[in-house]
């Protein structure tokens, strides 16, 4: 670590505080200009969040706001005008009608990054046909049944009638999916041969089951709608007849819509090819590097990620091999790592039994680390956690973990998914990391504290840097180790197994987008690397592909974070307090790493001046 932390990582200087000029500006204006500036300014975010909110009938949902919920977003090229449109609108209302100068330090920081976020969603809008919206990853094929499932509650009869009056939305939407599809073919975007059979067999296992076949079971969708209105205090007769008009729209619309899709993505697949990288796309090498530059909010160019990646595999089996010899595993480091794959002592059984106990064994990590939070927090989050598997009809391409967050309104707590559908990708020494990660002190205490946060605007309470979030959620991993955790050295190793997958991320991703790395070479990376199963890193390998940059958010956030826990801990000496440094860290929601600098760096002077 002290050899990357040695050569500060360079950061994109689009927002910055000017914290010292801003006191100076002060000066100038009375409380009261200054109060009624930042009113106007908060005034007008607030204003622009409750606009984009209107556009957005599932995001509604997802804040627990029910005013449009019999509604789905639209998915149009019109709706893009629209945002785009928008965009425009805003900066200009920004660059015309704030005085920047007599704005409180506060409101200058929700300022600027509202105007760096709209400037680049307007430079972005060249590359809107950039992506694969439908993939092995997510998608609308999965996401709107998890949408449904997860997001949709129904406490009412009306409740219910908008769950089918969305069910009565699929078609239109998923036929908007379809042309968008066709619309990027058109410019020669077009999806990898490998993800069309996932797709579609997500797709087609939403048509099982009642009402689309004879079967005793259930589809996912109505099974799900039955389980909420069964649960309602109302008579039968009502019961029947809102059955009767969700089967009805699963018919009428769900069907027709995925038989589109599917319909569509066989078409497709027979013109797709292997051609896996970014390079591939009009202007792919631009492309690639914006996508880094937004994804990490750093300056770091492909090769300079690519270098960092590998100088951080190094390190790290430096320390596996510690750990190896530690156990006294006699062998080297490759047939350690073939152990750790193949003992069956590091794995619960594949079946319901062992999926159990993984939860339950989840839910025990993240409770202990619960007892222990005073240690090393300020603030902490009203909002609980709860573990679930991810559901069976998205486990297979879904992720290896992931986290939802809590509801605004308190009416559901934030989630850690586990993807149990293949047991030997999820061993037990890697569970503690996962948990840190995905749940708590990880994303859970981040994003719940961030939308749980006062007198800031709402898109700030909801906003979302890549680097920043999931730099958090590797640094989380980290420091636990620091706390007593990890006692078991198998657990430790996983620990370092997490890391070393998110500096190998460094190497693949950069290698695939920008190197012309093949899928094959990517995966031979990892199998060659580290202690992962061949599964994880086959489904890695396609989600860099599917996913351009995404993926080096983890370890150059992480090295961020630490780098400047650093800077903070040899400027405070004795004084450093970890609570104080993750207050800092989170207690303004998600940051540009710069910004993250910034308000570290003003913390440190702030200490230093209260100890003089």
């Amino acid at each position: 670590m002290k050899q990357l932390i040695s050569k500060p990582i360079l950061l994109l200087c689009v927002v910055t505080l000017f914290i010292s000029c801003k006191k100076e500006s002060e000066k100038l204006y009375t409380e009261g200009e200054i109060a009624a500036e930042s009113k106007k300014a908060n005034d007008f975010l607030q204003k622009s969040f409750d606009a984009e909110l209107d556009l957005k009938p599932e995001l509604q949902t997802e804040l627990g706001i029910k005013k449009d919920y019999g509604k789905l977003n639209d998915n149009s090229p019109e709706m893009d005008e629209i945002n785009l449109k928008k965009n425009k609108e805003e900066l200009q209302w920004l660059l015309d009608s704030v005085n920047v100068e007599a704005l409180s330090k506060d409101a200058l920081l929700s300022y600027k990054l509202f105007k760096q976020k709209a400037e680049n969603h307007i430079a972005d809008y060249k590359y809107k046909l950039h992506d694969y919206p439908v993939n092995q990853m997510f998608g609308v094929q999965s996401e709107k049944p998890a949408f449904m499932i997860n997001m949709h509650k129904i406490e009412d009869v009306t409740d219910a009638e908008a769950y089918i009056s969305r069910l009565n939305e699929f078609d239109k939407y998923f036929t908007q999916v379809v042309e968008n599809l066709k619309a990027r073919e058109a410019i020669g975007v077009l999806t990898p041969k490998f993800v069309y059979d996932k797709v579609i067999q997500d797709s087609e296992n939403i048509l099982v089951g009642q009402p689309f076949d004879t079967s005793d079971k259930e589809s996912t969708l109505l099974e799900d709608f039955l389980k909420k209105v069964n649960e309602l205090t109302i008579d039968a007769t009502t019961k029947s007849n809102l059955e009767t008009q969700a089967r009805q729209a699963l018919l009428a619309s769900v069907k027709p819509a995925y038989n589109t899709l599917i319909s569509f993505l066989k078409e497709q697949k027979e013109r797709a090819n292997s051609d896996d990288g970014a390079w591939k796309f009009p202007d792919g090498e631009a492309f690639y590097n914006n996508a880094l530059k937004r994804t990490t909010t750093t300056n770091l160019t492909a090769d300079e990620i690519h270098e960092i990646g590998l100088e951080e595999v190094d390190r790290i089996h430096k320390e596996m091999d510690a750990i190896r010899a530690k156990v006294g595993f006699e062998g080297s480091l490759q047939d350690f790592f073939q152990f750790m794959k193949t003992d069956k002592q590091f794995y619960y059984s594949d079946d319901q039994q062992g999926k159990d106990a993984y939860l339950k064994e989840a839910v025990h990590l993240i409770d202990s680390m619960k007892t222990r939070l005073d240690e090393i927090f300020i603030t902490k989050p009203k909002a609980d956690i709860m573990v679930k598997a991810v559901e069976p009809f998205r486990e297979k391409s879904a992720g290896k973990a992931f986290y939802n967050r809590p509801a605004a309104d308190g009416s559901r707590p934030g989630i850690y998914y586990a993807n149990l559908y293949d047991m030997e990708s999820m061993p037990i020494y890697q569970m503690e990391a996962l948990a840190y990660h995905e749940g708590i002190p990880g994303h859970h205490m981040q994003l719940a504290i961030q939308q749980e946060l006062e007198e800031v605007p709402m898109f700030r309470k909801f906003g979302s840097y890549t680097a920043y979030i999931e730099g958090w959620g590797l640094y989380s991993e980290f420091f636990p180790k620091e706390m007593g955790f990890y006692s078991d050295p198998y657990s430790d190793f996983g620990r370092l197994a997490m890391e070393l997958w998110r500096a190998c991320r460094l190497v693949v991703d950069t290698g695939i987008h920008a190197k012309k790395w093949t899928r094959e070479e990517g995966i031979a990376y990892y199998t060659d690397n580290t202690s992962n199963a061949e599964w994880d890193a086959i489904k890695m390998v396609e989600r860099h592909i599917v996913m351009p940059g995404q993926a080096t958010a983890y370890k150059i956030g992480m090295l961020k974070i630490l780098e400047l826990r650093k800077k903070a801990k040899d400027a405070l000496g004795d004084t450093f307090d970890i609570r104080e440094f993750h207050e800092v860290v989170i207690s303004q929601g998600a940051l540009p790493l710069n910004v993250l600098e910034d308000f570290v760096d003003e913390y440190i002077a702030s200490k230093k001046k209260q100890e003089n």
